[in-house]
């Protein structure tokens, strides 16, 4: 006898490298009258296939597919702009399913001239717009963006000054941040290739180059020690021959370009005693 499912078309899957399935709803509309046997007849398949994890990206112009699919026992797993991604685990072990990314990457870009004037902006908003504080320009990395690039983009964004990236000085992490995630924040040194500021007007009230002795004054750098051990690691760097971490180019197993960041003066080192 036939189950009440073995005549539903099962959701359109592609298996992952894990023992799971993925399921890309690609139809302009589905009614939940045909969306709820298909999920039904789906999930009674992969158990009888030993499908482990499965996961469902449901567009924002299926939202009203979403309670249906939670109450087959899926669950959030993260949003995005235009879609949310459902999970769900089948078999009666332990949950392995990897969690949503937990750290955002931040940076914040030290760029001096040759008259040891860095360039510093004040904030319209945020934690510093109430304070008069000169700052470095700071941003957030977009997702596919590397840090390096994620840099240079910031100051073009905010300053209009076009830079080279030279290297990463520093990191910090800390939590319960934006969204309550983690934050990785990369310092980075960068050259300017032009000195003219043209500010950015939504965001920025004020930028200008300032002599690093008077950026290092201000009494909030002072009362915040993180910010005095970066500020006085960016005049010294100014001072010395560069240390800090480069990228270097290569490509992953799967042909995705990517960038390991190495300390320069160690890489260089490796490089002449290989005859490079």
């Amino acid at each position: 006898m036939s189950s009440p499912t073995s005549t539903v078309e099962p959701l359109n899957a592609v298996e992952d490298r894990y023992g799971g399935v993925r399921v890309d709803l690609v139809e302009e509309h589905m009614d939940c009258d045909v969306y709820v046997p298909r999920l039904k007849a789906s999930i009674s398949q992969w158990r009888q296939q030993g499908v482990k994890g499965v996961w469902i990206k449901l567009p924002i112009r299926l939202a009203h597919l979403v309670e249906p699919t939670v109450k087959e026992g899926f669950r959030y797993h993260h949003a995005e702009s235009d879609y949310l991604m459902l999970v769900y685990w089948i078999p009666e072990t332990p949950d392995t399913l990897p969690a949503n990314a937990s750290h955002t990457v931040g940076i914040g870009a030290f760029v001096m001239n040759n008259n040891r004037e860095v360039l510093v902006v004040q904030e319209k908003s945020g934690a510093f717009g109430a304070k008069g504080v000169w700052k470095f320009p700071t941003g957030v990395a977009n997702q596919g963006e590397d840090i390096w690039t994620a840099a240079i983009r910031e100051v073009k964004e905010e300053t209009d000054i076009d830079t080279e990236f030279v290297e990463i000085l520093a990191f910090r992490q800390t939590h319960k941040t934006f969204c309550g995630k983690s934050d990785l924040f990369f310092v980075c040194m960068l050259r300017p290739l032009c000195i003219d500021i043209n500010k950015q007007d939504s965001e920025i009230k004020a930028a200008q180059w300032m002599p690093i002795e008077e950026y290092m004054a201000q009494p909030y750098i002072h009362k915040h020690e993180s910010f005095k051990y970066v500020a006085e690691i960016c005049s010294g760097q100014s001072k010395s021959s560069c240390s800090g971490f480069c990228p270097v180019p290569a490509l992953s197993t799967s042909g995705k370009k990517s960038f390991t960041y190495f300390n320069k003066l160690q890489l260089q080192n490796k490089k002449n005693q290989l005859g490079g």
